[in-house]
C-alpha cells in the first residue's frame, strides 16, 4: 500500500499556477457521469478480474497555490459492478465490502506535492469497511477546457495501489482465491461550481 512518508528532507520544488496552463482556482464537482472509479485484482495469480462503482460524488478544491489544493470523495458500495451479478452480490457481502454495514466509502486528501514529471501525489486517508489508512494517489493534471455552456470544465487521472487486507477485507474461502493488492484507477471529469 501506498503511504505519505519520504525519506528525502530536501526542500519541495516550488509549483506555481503559472506552470499549469488553464489553471483556474476554485471549488470543481467531480462529474459522475464522465469520470470512472474502476479497480482491478489477480485472481488466481495469473489474471485480473475487473470492476467499477458507479455511483460517486465528490469535491476538488483548486488553491491559489497549487500544493494547498484539496479533494473529498464519497464512494457507494452498492454500486459496485464486475459485470457479473452473482459476483458484485458477493462482493457488497459481508466476506468483502459489507455494503450493508458500510455503505460508502470515502477518501481525503491530507497534502499534495510535486510528484515525477509533471505529475502530483495527492497524500490522504481512505476509510472503506470503516477503516482509515493512509494512501498516496499519483496524480496528473490532464488539462482545462471549456464544456457545455461554457462552464470550464477540468480532467485529472490518478492511480494507486491499497492491501485489501489492511482494510478487514477477508473474502471468506474467495479470498484465498484472490491478490492482496487492489490496484485503484480513476478518471476525473469536474466542473467548476
Amino acid at each position: 500500500m501506498s503511504t505519505s512518508s519520504t525519506s528525502s528532507t530536501s526542500p519541495e520544488p516550488a509549483v506555481s499556477a503559472a506552470d499549469l496552463p488553464g489553471y483556474t482556482p476554485g471549488i470543481w464537482a467531480i462529474d459522475p457521469v464522465h469520470s470512472e472509479i474502476a479497480f482491478s485484482v489477480r485472481h488466481l495469480g495469473i489474471a485480473n478480474v475487473r470492476g467499477r462503482f458507479d455511483e460517486f460524488e465528490g469535491e476538488i478544491v483548486l488553491a491559489e497555490n497549487p500544493l494547498e489544493s484539496s479533494v473529498t470523495a464519497t464512494i457507494k458500495i452498492a454500486s459496485v459492478s464486475t459485470a457479473h451479478d452473482q459476483r458484485d452480490i458477493h462482493v457488497r457481502s459481508e466476506e468483502f465490502l459489507h455494503a450493508e454495514e458500510f455503505p460508502e466509502m470515502t477518501f481525503r486528501s491530507t497534502g499534495i506535492r510535486p510528484g515525477n514529471g509533471d505529475g502530483f501525489l495527492a497524500d490522504g486517508e481512505l476509510t472503506v469497511r470503516g477503516v482509515t489508512r493512509p494512501v498516496t494517489l499519483d496524480l496528473e493534471l490532464n488539462g482545462f477546457t471549456k464544456g457545455y455552456e461554457g462552464r470550464a470544465v477540468a480532467g485529472f487521472s490518478a492511480t494507486t495501489q491499497i492491501s485489501r487486507k489492511a482494510f478487514g477485507v477477508h473474502g471468506g474461502t474467495t479470498g484465498a482465491a484472490l491478490g492482496d493488492t487492489i490496484k485503484i484507477t480513476l478518471e476525473v471529469e469536474a466542473s467548476q461550481a
